[in-house]
């Protein structure tokens, strides 16, 4: 097999624009019918294409399973690389736009919500008093799913936190994010002249399973307050569930404290922030991009006005 670097390199370089496609999709479906849907051809146009890569550098990229296949280790790290030349190339294609034209580009970003609220929006909302012509696709979801998100090039930067291990993204610490407790207006404990531990403990809370980053938090600070865990009959990740529940509930939420402040400053919304709040912080977001990634013109200056807000 012909290994070595510089000979496969060149080989490399005459691989065809939709061969590495191709790949890229093989990587992600595991289905060549699939695969060469997604590319635009025939499936013995794309079986082809697969044989002649292979041919052409000597390496085995993929092998059958059934009426299946599976990338070789060689096909997934050319495969990775492939989805990484889609995503630049894409990115180019954008920047030569804004060059082209001078007007902004789309700028897709995500984050948590809280920072979603305390950072983004504002920074949105400036954005268009300035830039008129400005637009931005926003996604607010865990951390999980907008790094997922940045990966396959469906992000430009996205406010969130890496998981350890991470080598395909670079972050940017920003600042740790505090948490309110919320109930709806009217709750039995708004009237309490001093709310104890013991009080919040007698109702139950409403958070998103014991994986959740927001719910490990709570569990944390109650155990170092060697307080017991909350009683939790509902659990749930939906930021519009836990809003319905604390409204025709006696149920306490703990939210952001951007979030909490949102609707809680607002007199005409059924939801109060309580004022104890236990102490709570979930660890720090950043500001996170893809490895060796360059924003486009748009995405950089709403990026370094996140920054300079934050």
């Amino acid at each position: 097999m012909n290994t070595s670097v510089q000979p496969l390199a060149s080989l490399l370089r005459q691989l065809k624009p939709v061969q590495l496609r191709l790949l890229a999709e093989l990587n992600n479906s595991q289905a060549l019918g699939v695969a060469a849907a997604r590319v635009g051809v025939a499936q013995p146009a794309a079986s082809r294409h697969l044989a002649e890569m292979e041919a052409l550098l000597g390496l085995a990229l993929h092998e059958r399973q059934g009426r299946g296949l599976t990338l070789t280790r060689v096909g997934e790290a050319l495969a990775r690389r492939a989805a990484r030349i889609q995503i630049e190339l894409a990115d180019a294609a954008r920047d030569i736009s804004e060059a082209a034209t001078g007007r902004s580009g789309v700028v897709r970003v995500g984050a948590v919500t809280g920072p979603a609220l305390s950072l983004v929006l504002p920074a949105l909302t400036e954005f268009q008093r300035l830039y008129p012509e400005f637009r931005a696709e926003v996604t607010v979801a865990t951390s999980v799913h907008l790094c997922e998100q940045l990966r396959a090039g469906q992000l430009d930067f996205a406010l969130a936190r890496l998981s350890p291990g991470e080598t395909q993204l670079d972050a940017r610490r920003i600042a740790g994010e505090p948490l309110s407790l919320v109930v709806r207006r009217g709750h039995p404990l708004v009237v309490l002249p001093n709310i104890t531990l013991a009080d919040l403990l007698r109702y139950e809370w409403v958070m998103g399973d014991d994986e959740t980053l927001l719910t490990q938090t709570v569990m944390a600070r109650l155990a170092d307050l060697h307080a017991p865990a909350p009683l939790r009959r509902i659990s749930t990740s939906s930021f519009l569930f836990t809003l319905a529940l604390l409204n025709q509930t006696d149920a306490i939420a703990p939210l952001a404290t951007p979030v909490a402040t949102s609707f809680s400053g607002n007199p005409s919304v059924p939801f109060v922030t309580l004022p104890h709040d236990l102490g709570m912080t979930v660890a720090p977001f950043s500001l996170v991009t893809r490895v060796g990634a360059r924003l486009t013109p748009s995405a950089q200056r709403l990026a370094d006005a996140i920054l300079d807000m934050a």
